[in-house]
């Protein structure tokens, strides 16, 4: 016990003359001029908008919770919830300043004494909110981002090796995309790509590293796709659908902060978007489900309207009510078609996280160059004719594979030959709950 209380008498000592030399303290400034250049009404949609995205990792941690087996149920909601903690302070420390810093390249951005925001005072402002609750908007899209890629590798992935596989994804993968989309200097911006609220650096870039973790390194659960491995909780999974729908009217309208002459009127527009996606995209799935058995099913009216909240994320505040209600229709045919491909391949992505974020994101990212009509340098192609959109947004959809694939592999590989992927046999059949946690989500009487 005293060493240990030495290192921490040390380390509070160390933080203490830190923040004593100004290291860690916010620099308080006249903030009189910061004040005038604060939008109240833009700064409290913000605050709320930021909410709105955090509430989606419980409802992710809900969805996919209840469609795994009840032995893995609490793993694979902590999975979803410990992404909150670890890049949580990723994104304080290093991961605002590697996507908003100075440009490096067009790849990542850095600035010298941007670690833990030191170059951030408390009364700067950006956008016309303040510059902290811009960092915390973006900071809930970095936790969610690689909370997503668990829905792939649920049921057999150690827990511990997960939290590291997510640290260096997120410091590798997703901070460099995220700057090249929406730093400023960031290469694809510069090149006129849009992704309104993350079809490219969410969507496409969690889906193809999901396929990647499930296809070439944890393989398939045991047992699958020959046993039946039944849902723990749909009422749980239709539950965190509810709540991701309502989350992600902060995600894309939020993402309005982005402009700064018409803020409103684009979030506005991305609101309802959002909506008209989503229940549009639900409505195609089940019809198709009841075309192809005559039973619609809680899974799939949940999955639909995910696959168009993915779809419309790309362009939501780019395109008109009619374009996102194409959208979100055609969101839901392609990713019932990816999940049902999905068998032919014989791979193992647990909850459709290729099917519905990869090519919903995919077709999203494509989508915003077919109708982009709003805000935008060049028109899509179906609203006015002009191919260079679309180009751009593929060459966008492009790096994004490219990029992502190409990290997690290299991430994938040398945690696995290091420590290793996978849980064992005996921890596999006994359930993560138990042999990760200790723990038990199973009613016992």
């Amino acid at each position: 016990m005293k060493p240990c209380l030495k290192t921490l008498t040390f380390l509070f000592a160390g933080l203490v003359f830190i923040a004593g030399t100004g290291g860690i303290m916010p620099a308080f400034a006249d903030s009189t001029d910061t004040v005038a250049q604060i939008d109240s009404g833009r700064t409290a949609w913000m605050l709320v908008s930021s909410a709105l995205v955090l509430l989606m990792i419980p409802g992710l941690a809900l969805f996919y919770a209840g469609m795994v087996r009840q032995k893995n149920m609490l793993n694979t909601i902590l999975m979803s919830f410990i992404a909150m903690s670890v890049i949580g302070v990723e994104w304080i420390l290093v991961g605002y300043n590697m996507v908003f810093g100075t440009s490096i390249g067009g790849l990542f951005g850095w600035s010298a004494d941007g670690f833990a925001l030191q170059n951030i005072t408390w009364d700067s402002a950006t956008n016309g909110v303040p510059t902290l609750v811009y960092v915390m908007f973006f900071g809930k899209f970095a936790i969610i981002t690689p909370a997503l890629i668990s829905g792939a590798v649920v049921e057999r992935m150690k827990f511990s090796v997960y939290v590291l596989f997510i640290l260096l994804w997120s410091i590798l993968v997703y901070n460099p995309l995220a700057h090249m989309v929406w730093g400023p200097g960031g290469w694809l911006l510069e090149k006129g790509v849009l992704d309104f609220a993350g079809g490219t650096v969410v969507h496409i870039s969690s889906g193809f590293s999901a396929l990647v973790l499930a296809w070439l390194f944890l393989k398939k659960r045991i047992g699958y796709p020959e046993d039946q491995m039944r849902p723990g909780s749909l009422f749980q999974t239709l539950l965190g659908a509810g709540l991701l729908w309502v989350g992600w009217f902060g995600f894309n309208a939020g993402s309005a902060i982005a402009t700064s002459d018409d803020f409103m009127l684009r979030a506005g527009l991305a609101f309802t978007n959002t909506q008209i996606a989503a229940s549009v995209a639900g409505l195609v799935w089940i019809s198709i489900e009841y075309a192809l058995h005559r039973k619609p099913t809680s899974i799939g009216l949940a999955s639909g309207m995910v696959a168009g909240l993915v779809g419309i994320t790309p362009g939501a505040g780019h395109v008109s009510p009619l374009a996102a209600l194409i959208i979100g229709a055609v969101a839901a045919v392609v990713c019932f078609a990816a999940v049902i491909v999905k068998r032919r391949f014989s791979y193992d992505d647990a909850l459709d996280v290729f099917g519905v974020h990869g090519i919903g994101g995919l077709w999203g990212a494509l989508a915003t160059g077919l109708f982009a009509s709003v805000g935008t340098g060049h028109i899509g192609l179906f609203s006015g004719g002009d191919t260079t959109q679309f180009l751009l947004q593929l060459l966008g959809a492009i790096t994004g594979i490219v990029y992502a694939i190409a990290g997690t592999v290299l991430i994938a590989f040398f945690v696995n030959k290091i420590i290793g992927l996978r849980v064992s046999l005996k921890q596999e059949t006994l359930g993560l709950d138990l042999t990760q946690h200790g723990e038990s989500s199973l009613t016992r009487i």
